[in-house]
């Protein structure tokens, strides 16, 4: 078969090689001009620095399948994501752990003594979180909510955390030790070549063409057997039922000389700092050494026409318009919608990864012969 592929990321890279390596023909058109989607890397020019063009991509995971995957198309070495936050001019570690309980509040609790202080702390009266606002009431307690998580989340998200679904917050643990690593999983990495080598990697087959600066406009499907469509769910329906609604980020590169800031992420957590962090790229491959530096603030606002979607906006309160658009791909014969724009969902790298795996199960029993 003939398969055109609508997106160069991750999502298609995966579903690409699979079935060119069973015989099927691929031709991938990619809008951008470059592969590897929002989890492109590159050189920096004058400083060297390998920098995550689109925001920061620390790959973790507890699938032991998906991370042989990625290490069948790439080098990983040790990354642990050590994140720190910037609240009331004051520095402390992320995610929420027994330092910066300890330090937040002044005292020096053993982990019961701490667990059982969080818990005095949160509202007990909320039995069923409604939203992210309730969960974090629910979860520490107002002064640790409105210290690190208020106006985070009104900046990221540009409404009220009422307005959220609780299950934001779920992914962000709370831990009662003095375990620093963002991420719980078993495997933890970044890819000593960039993401961007990796993508290359897994598309480098004989069976495999990319075309780059090109839009794969729908009308072009026809001259495919079938289309694995990663680019968003409404423009593939020409945004009949309206435009969904994404945040995007805008970034404001700073550069300078050694150390700049110390870490490799530093949240802002107050509502009085327009950004939302600042991430320095250096530190996101420590086994390098580089004089210069090169860190970018990120701003969140909402998405319009033109600008680059990264995170799509759910709200308590659901989505019609998503509604309908569910139901039009549900409908449509021949397209298979991936990704986290196809299917409007925020995936995590190896999330991705793990669902091209299924739609590939999916598609394979579907077009057995």
């Amino acid at each position: 078969m003939h398969i055109g592929m609508a997106g160069a990321g991750l999502s298609c890279a995966v579903i690409a090689r699979d079935l060119a390596e069973a015989g099927h023909r691929i031709s991938i058109f990619e809008q951008r001009d470059h592969i590897a989607g929002n989890c492109h890397t590159e050189r920096d020019a004058a400083t060297g620095v390998m920098l995550h063009a689109y925001g920061p991509h620390i790959f973790h995971t507890d699938d032991a399948e998906v991370w042989d995957y990625v290490n069948r198309f790439a080098r990983f070495r040790p990354y642990v994501n050590r994140v720190k936050a910037r609240t009331q001019d004051r520095v402390f570690s992320l995610p929420i752990n027994l330092l910066t309980i300890n330090q937040f509040f002044g005292r020096t609790m053993s982990p019961s003594e701490a667990r059982a202080f969080v818990e005095g702390q949160a509202d007990t009266t909320i039995e069923d979180p409604a939203n992210f606002e309730e969960q974090a009431l629910r979860f520490v307690g107002r002064d640790l909510y409105e210290a690190f998580f208020l106006g985070y989340t009104r900046k990221q998200w540009g409404v009220e955390p009422t307005e959220i679904p609780a299950s934001i917050l779920k992914r962000l643990p709370v831990r009662f030790s003095y375990d620093d690593n963002y991420f719980a999983h078993r495997f933890q990495g970044m890819p000593e070549d960039g993401y961007t080598a990796m993508i290359a990697n897994i598309l480098d087959h004989e069976n495999i063409s990319v075309t780059l600066n090109t839009r794969f406009d729908t009308d072009r499907k026809d001259a495919f057997d079938h289309v694995f469509w990663s680019g968003p769910l409404d423009a593939y329906f020409g945004h009949r039922y309206g435009r969904l609604k994404y945040r995007t980020l805008d970034f404001e590169r700073v550069t300078g000389d050694g150390d700049v800031q110390g870490c490799a992420v530093m949240n802002y957590c107050d509502e009085s700092v327009p950004y939302t962090r600042i991430t320095e790229h250096k530190h996101f491959s420590p086994w390098e050494a580089h004089d210069g530096s090169v860190l970018f603030r990120e701003y969140s606002r909402a998405c319009g026409e033109g600008d680059i979607p990264y995170y799509p906006i759910h709200k308590v309160a659901g989505d019609d318009t998503l509604d309908r658009y569910a139901e039009a791909a549900a409908a449509e014969r021949g397209v298979t919608f991936v990704g986290r724009l196809g299917t409007y969902r925020y995936m995590d790298m190896d999330v991705t990864i793990r669902a091209a795996f299924d739609t590939l199960g999916s598609w394979k029993m579907a077009h057995a012969a």
